[in-house]
């Protein structure tokens, strides 16, 4: 269980770093801040709950994937490669997923 929820964290850590150090969703970020500065408080708050709650499902499903490979590499050790394979494609699907949603959130605030 401690393992998931590591994995589950680390996700959730990694997807907010990438907010952090990417051009586009920080000016994504600025438009939400000058939304709610400029008394447009509901499309503020819609967008950072869009994109919080994006981030907590890519973090869970995530965690869930390495969760499931560890255990799996546990009982069947011979098929680490196979299984490590399919753990990072997955693992990227979500995260790409989850960096979609993040964008559109602050999109629909900065947008319009």
């Amino acid at each position: 269980m401690k393992i998931k929820t590591l994995l589950g964290l680390g996700a959730a850590g990694a997807t907010l770093g990438f907010i952090a150090v990417n051009p586009a969703l920080a000016q994504a970020t600025e438009g939400a801040s000058n939304a709610i500065l400029s008394g447009n408080l509901g499309k503020g708050i819609g967008g950072g709950l869009a994109a919080g709650l994006a981030v907590i499902g890519g973090g869970l499903g995530i965690g869930r994937i390495g969760g499931s490979a560890v255990e799996a590499i546990a009982r069947q050790p011979e098929a680490s490669g196979t299984i490590g394979t399919n753990m990072l494609i997955a693992a990227a699907l979500v995260e790409g997923a989850t960096l979609f949603a993040v964008v559109v959130g602050f999109l629909g605030v900065s947008g319009a």
